[in-house]
């Protein structure tokens, strides 16, 4: 079996909001010639408080509803110009949790520039995840040493399993010389901290690697197409929570498709998957989308139950074409 990662999130994934940011506002933030910083994101709705910090799991890491994913300019190269002006604005608005993996092209190499023009204080500052989808042992330790370097720092705070699909994954995975291997040894030479698994494909294999490893989090698909088929919610985020896994939602406006239709608006999607989840990861195509997610944190929490139940409602007649991801 080929170790190269399966998994098509997509470029253009859970790239949201209409707006877009100027590019001389982009090249200002990263040559500092702006004259000044970039101005503040949207204000939230009148009366409307950030909401309190939410615990993923038993991580103990302090994350908010909304966090930068590894994709949408991110997942691309040679686009430095573009990408690290997205980091360093999610940065400044003071996003916790940061996503990338080896699998996204350039995205490791973007955020690593953007700590390092940040300051010293900047990596310190979030909750830092990548991936490996490497299934041994010899694989995975070469990948997370390149993702070291990629990103300027001597460890991760969460090492993902990355695009899970298969049962002869897991046994490769689990079985000697197999990828947990690595993960034993990482988090015990401390380049890891917590461990976690991520797929969005077959709901059943992200259990039964639940049940065979005490694992710290899991990434999973979640949107309100996700009751009609396969759904995750019912399977891996109960078991999930019934461990005390941490939870990170991603495809939540399906790479877009939900936002084309028009059958939900960007606040509703992330309230329904941050309803669910501890927190869910928004890839960004610009600052002003970045201001516009993380913007998002202000939002009431949680969905109440009969809208969450109209809006799966709403978008059930079509939910194949929201949940192709699957298998």
């Amino acid at each position: 079996m080929s170790n190269e990662p399966k998994e098509m999130e997509g470029a253009d994934a859970n790239r949201r909001g209409g707006l877009r940011a100027a590019a001389t506002t982009a090249a200002a933030i990263v040559s500092g010639a702006a004259g000044g910083a970039p101005s503040a994101a949207p204000a939230a709705p009148r009366g409307a408080a950030a909401a309190p910090p939410r615990t993923l799991g038993r991580t103990g890491a302090q994350v908010e509803a909304v966090s930068l994913g590894g994709e949408g300019i991110l997942r691309t190269t040679g686009r430095h110009r573009e990408a690290v002006p997205v980091i360093l604005e999610a940065l400044r608005l003071g996003v916790r949790y940061c996503d990338t993996a080896p699998a996204y092209q350039q995205s490791q190499d973007y955020y690593g520039e953007a700590f390092r023009a940040a300051g010293p204080s900047a990596r310190a500052q979030v909750f830092l995840a990548s991936k490996t989808h490497a299934r041994d042992r010899d694989g995975a330790l070469r990948l997370l040493d390149d993702s070291l370097r990629r990103l300027g720092t001597d460890h991760l705070d969460l090492w993902q399993l990355h695009d899970l699909r298969e049962p002869d994954e897991l046994d490769a995975i689990f079985g000697k010389g197999g990828a947990i291997e690595a993960v034993e040894q990482a988090k015990a030479d401390g380049r890891v901290r917590h461990v976690g698994i991520t797929g969005h494909h077959d709901p059943q294999i992200l259990v039964e690697a639940m049940r065979r490893y005490p694992v710290d989090t899991v990434l999973c698909a979640i949107n309100p197409a996700d009751p009609a088929r396969l759904p995750f919610l019912t399977t891996v985020v109960e078991e999930a929570r019934r461990r005390g896994v941490g939870v990170i939602g991603m495809k939540i406006m399906a790479a877009g498709r939900l936002l084309q239709d028009r059958a939900a608006s960007p606040s509703e999607l992330i309230r329904y998957a941050a309803s669910h989840a501890d927190t869910v990861i928004i890839g960004c195509s610009s600052i002003a989308e970045v201001r516009e997610n993380l913007g998002a944190r202000s939002l009431p929490f949680p969905m109440p139950p009969a809208e969450r139940a109209a809006l799966e409602a709403r978008v059930a007649p079509r939910a194949g074409r929201y949940d192709s991801f699957k298998a």
